[in-house]
């Protein structure tokens, strides 16, 4: 099955599970705001807490997402906010031996020198938020087998989809709350034509690099800067020069005051995927099985990137955003794998569902509505466990980018035959675009020699799978045709080749020699087949857990416990103190200064600041943005907000809902917050907004952005 499906597949059914609120836990939807507004105000939020949640205004309508990592307006002139890391694909893709923005950084000058990002970028600005649980249920019925209720909700979410993008320039999507239980539409504007505005240089951005990633103290600047750019009549276009820059209804204004320890900041966001409620079984396998496989995929990846661009600049930069994704998640894992042990995860999941299955059983009433779906969860679970772990090494196979294009091209072939409405999701024409965007991408991530070598890399671990559980077409053809013919007689490096296969039919692509296009083909039927028992799983598990989690609903409003949904990727608000932390042997003071980065600084790898930043510091030239109470310039904070995966790039506002730094990582003990909470270990780091400023202003002269910003006078 491919990537893509394998996405949307999990979407659709996803355990999205309703968590107790303890401290500052907690990602809260925007219309929960009056249900938690009074543990805002006693943790000192000035703003009107009911206000807080209007999507309409300051500050939730300036946050926006990019589909993947978080951000924010911070000018009336469309300048978005957000981590080095979310727009290091754009600056990778514009790069190049002898222009090596990767290394050196990026500013545009003026408007006219503003770099387009890479396709596929998009801003997308949330506009509503609202509950189609009745649409999406509307002929779903317990007589359904899975892949019925499956087709059945995946109907009614394509109608919905279509509905609301009837609106021209918007993107619309459907996920579900709570297992199921529920169902919100999330309508966004889409702003096709985005661009590179500023990036520092890799010292400064990622200073630390994946030695310091997920640790602290940190000492990263961690941002950089888009523009949304609109047609002159408003409307959303792709690039075009006369495009002119889209003006938001609001955007955040930079704080003047400075941040202090146990300040009130809040972070809003698009926050991917948490799993905090799982069940017993599916942390046992994740952590025992799933992960550890997982984990050291990723690793082997990231040694084979290394070895494969050794000596070679434009290899390494072309593979720079891929490798930074391998070596990031791998560390993620990691931390996830030792924080189960010490929080002794096994134990704790196993004493708290035990208590709702007591709660369960002990009344014949309550036995009878939610104890069969228990049952059927915990059947389903067992197969959804087995072929997860098979598909972590089928998978493989998309690391091959020419296979993976193949296979999205001749798809798109097969489904653009059927009515749009009767295609699959992700396939539908209102899908073209990011498709060719996603296949236009290859050009500047590819060469032919290292992917090769990533591809053999890639079969040895797939060839581990037992025959039966490997597609013997795909094998046969890839025997007939042999490695050294793949790549040699491949016309797909071609961007223009590969996106004019688009137009192609299902007939011109079967009649093709191509040797990755034989290859896709060749892959076709195998993928339908694991991708029917994939939905026919999935509308099973969405039976099961929706009502497995309507008797959770109700079992923690029994205790009197507010809780809110599992992060999914729309829009939520979660909010901390600015905190340290002490442990045994350690005590972490909440910022982090410029001189503790000049002491890591060694000049080389990791640790090689722009010579300029490191001489402003030893000048202690520090400007308007010093802090009186550190007496010196902080560069990062850490603080109790609890965020995950998809908030890179979040800004982070003070009491006011004023801008005072970006969210860019956590702790790599507190990752294991994404399977359950733990507020002693729970922590979040951010960009200080006066290092940011600092770093504009002092080091790379950014003077016509920080006007824009109002940081300085016109």
């Amino acid at each position: 099955m491919t990537p893509s499906t394998t996405r949307r597949l999990a979407l659709l059914a996803l355990s999205l599970s309703p968590m107790t609120a303890l401290a500052n836990e907690g990602m809260w939807m925007p219309g929960q705001t009056k249900e938690i507004g009074a543990a805002l105000k006693a943790d000192g939020l000035q703003l009107d807490p009911a206000a807080l949640g209007d999507l309409k205004a300051a500050p939730l309508n300036a946050i926006v997402s990019l589909g993947g990592c978080s951000a924010a307006f911070l000018s009336p002139e469309g300048l978005v906010a957000t981590n080095h890391h979310c727009v290091l694909g754009s600056v990778q893709y514009n790069s190049k031996a002898g222009q090596d923005y990767l290394t050196n950084g990026f500013l545009a000058a003026a408007l006219t020198d503003e770099l387009p990002a890479a396709p596929g970028s998009r801003i997308y600005v949330i506009e509503d938020l609202r509950d189609v649980t009745a649409a999406m249920n509307k002929g779903v019925t317990s007589q359904l087998d899975g892949i019925a209720r499956y087709d059945r909700l995946d109907a009614n979410r394509k109608t919905l989809i279509a509905a609301c993008e009837k609106q021209p320039n918007r993107r619309c999507d459907v996920r579900p709350y709570y297992g199921g239980a529920s169902y919100y539409l999330q309508q966004q504007l889409e702003i096709q034509d985005v661009r590179l505005v500023y990036a520092p240089a890799m010292g400064i951005g990622n200073f630390g690099g994946d030695t310091d990633n997920w640790m602290w103290p940190r000492h990263t600047g961690d941002f950089g800067f888009y523009r949304a750019y609109v047609a002159p009549d408003g409307s959303s276009k792709p690039f075009a020069k006369d495009n002119v820059p889209y003006h938001p209804k609001s955007w955040l204004k930079v704080a003047k005051d400075n941040l202090k320890e146990n300040d009130f900041v809040m972070v809003a966001g698009f926050p991917g995927v948490t799993n905090r409620l799982r069940t017993a079984e599916e942390v046992r396998f994740n952590f025992s099985d799933y992960e550890p496989l997982w984990q050291r995929l990723f690793a082997d990846y990231a040694t084979q990137i290394h070895r494969a661009t050794a000596g070679n600049r434009e290899a390494q930069i072309r593979y720079a955003s891929i490798l930074q994704g391998a070596e990031n998640y791998e560390k993620k894992l990691s931390g996830d794998l030792a924080g189960a042990d010490a929080i002794n995860l096994d134990a704790r999941k196993g004493a708290e569902e035990k208590a709702y299955r007591d709660w369960i059983a002990a009344d014949p009433a309550r036995a009878a509505k939610y104890g069969p779906a228990m049952r059927a969860l915990d059947a389903v679970v067992a197969e959804n466990n087995a072929s997860s772990l098979k598909s972590l090494r089928q998978n493989l196979l998309g690391r091959a980018q020419l296979l993976s294009s193949a296979r999205l091209l001749y798809r798109w072939a097969k489904e653009r035959a059927k009515p749009d409405a009767d295609r699959e999701s992700g396939y539908q024409d209102r899908d073209r675009r990011p498709i060719s965007d996603r296949l236009t991408q290859v050009e500047r991530r590819y060469l032919a020699p290292i992917e090769r070598q990533l591809f053999e890399a890639a079969l040895t671990e797939y060839r581990q799978l037992a025959p039966a559980d490997r597609d013997a077409k795909f094998e046969a053809a890839l025997a007939q045709i042999g490695l050294d013919r793949l790549y040699a007689d491949t016309k797909l490096g071609d961007t223009p080749t590969r996106i004019g296969w688009l137009d192609k039919s299902a007939a011109q692509f079967e009649a093709s020699d191509d040797p990755f296009i034989k290859l896709a083909v060749a892959l076709y039927p195998g993928d339908l087949d694991s991708e029917h028992k994939e939905k026919e799983r999935a509308g099973r598990t969405q039976a099961a857990r929706s009502v497995y989690m309507q008797g959770l609903l109700a079992y923690k409003k029994a205790q009197g416990q507010p809780i809110y949904p599992d992060a999914n990727g729309s829009l939520r608000l979660t909010w901390g103190k600015v905190t340290g932390r002490t442990r045994d042997g350690q005590i972490w003071t909440p910022f982090t200064t410029a001189e503790g980065l000049v002491a890591k600084q060694t000049g080389k790898g990791e640790f090689n600041a722009p010579e300029a930043a490191i001489a402003a510091i030893k000048a202690r030239d520090y400007g308007p943005y010093a802090d009186p109470t550190l007496g010196t310039l902080p560069v990062d904070f850490m603080s109790t907000v609890d965020i995950t995966n998809g908030n890179s790039g979040s800004s982070t506002m003070n009491a006011k809902g004023e801008f005072v730094g970006l969210a860019f990582d956590g702790t790599l003990d507190g990752v294991i917050s994404d399977w359950a909470y733990a507020a002693d270990r729970n922590r979040t780091i951010h960009a200080d907004s006066r290092f940011m400023l600092w770093t504009m202003d002092k080091i790379d002269h950014a003077d016509r952005l920080l006007r824009e910003m109002g940081v300085k006078g016109k």
